[in-house]
């Protein structure tokens, strides 16, 4: 049987297969962050075309923490109801459903919001010069990182991820280039790590134990001396103790940098972090081909395969691939006189 449709499971978390949809933005949010019908539709689509995990798009854990309008909050309780009825349609069709806790940091877009990060350093001349965190400032948003957690909990998700890539807040932490401050959360690696680990002890506290966490990170800067895939070794093998047990592998977005994107350019940098943190990782950067994912899962370069545009642009990509690979999956029942 082709790997890509085989189980997996990681503590609770039983998958049906190994594709899942990503976290993308998709600014169909209220201007409070609030989940619409549109949403609901969305995501259940994709679970209708056979996703055997959807992670909703970057969720902010404070009003400040949004990347642009139209993005979903969780840093309110009058969020869950929303969230938790994207969460049950979902489920019921087949798929099991994760939540990207995120912060924005400097690259938080929202022209009302006055924006923080660990250094007063603006991403370009088009965003606003963030203010430099306080300590108060960090013990602020780590404990909204927790809250979040316990709400994703409440809504019902199976699983959640903690937002570490592509320049927003924690991975503004970790980089050299973002992180110039001069206290226990800048400096040396340990120190620029400090932040994301007290973030996912916080987050533990109100997690399930049975519930894995997912840490999404940018495993290469693109410019000389930015993190590479080596450092991120390092870094997740400084938390991952503390309860990471997945991590899903992108890239880039920390600084404006050129990037060569190109079908599977980021799966070496997956390759590489699961060799040397020995965690499970979702592999991706646009696959499109069923063989493609099957390739990456039995050369042991990934467990699980990411499809972003793909995924947008079919819903129905698994059922697809699921014929060129030669497997019989259950079709939706009102889909089986019609397969494609």
């Amino acid at each position: 049987m082709a790997k890509l449709f085989s189980n997996i499971k990681i503590k609770d978390l039983e998958l049906k297969n190994r594709i899942v949809m990503p976290p993308m933005c998709m600014l169909e949010a209220d201007n409070e962050g609030f989940a619409k019908n549109w949403h609901v539709i969305h995501y259940a689509t994709r679970a209708i075309g056979g996703t055997g995990l959807l992670i909703l798009e970057a969720t902010a854990v404070e009003s400040r923490g949004r990347i642009k309008e139209g993005d979903l909050g969780i840093w309110d309780d009058s969020h869950i109801e929303g969230l938790g009825k994207i969460v049950k349609y979902s489920k019921e069709l087949g798929s099991k459903v994760g939540i990207q806790l995120a912060h924005a940091g400097r690259k938080c877009a929202v022209s009302s919001e006055k924006i923080i990060a660990p250094s007063p350093i603006a991403f370009d001349n088009t965003y606003q010069t963030p203010k430099e965190m306080t300590i108060d400032d960090i013990k602020t948003v780590i404990n909204a990182f927790k809250e979040g957690a316990r709400r994703a909990n409440e809504a019902g998700f199976d699983t959640l991820e903690i937002h570490g890539a592509h320049g927003y807040l924690i991975n503004e932490f970790l980089s050299p280039l973002t992180n110039k401050r001069t206290d226990e959360y800048g400096g040396n690696l340990e120190n620029r790590v400090r932040f994301l680990k007290e973030i996912i002890v916080e987050v533990k506290k109100v997690w399930p134990e049975n519930k894995p966490i997912i840490l999404r990170v940018s495993a290469e800067d693109y410019v000389e001396n930015g993190n590479h895939p080596e450092d991120y070794v390092e870094i997740i093998n400084m938390v991952k103790d503390e309860g990471v047990d997945i991590v899903n592998v992108s890239s880039g977005g920390l600084v404006p940098a050129m990037i060569d994107a190109y079908p599977g350019y980021q799966v070496p940098f997956a390759e590489t972090i699961k060799k040397g943190t020995g965690l499970p990782v979702i592999a991706g950067g646009l696959i499109s081909e069923p063989v493609m994912a099957e390739e990456i899962l039995k050369n042991n370069r990934g467990d699980l395969i990411f499809l972003g545009r793909e995924l947008l642009r079919n819903p129905y990509w698994p059922l697809q691939a699921a014929k060129k690979l030669n497997v019989n999956v259950e079709w939706p029942g009102a889909y089986k006189r019609a397969k494609i």
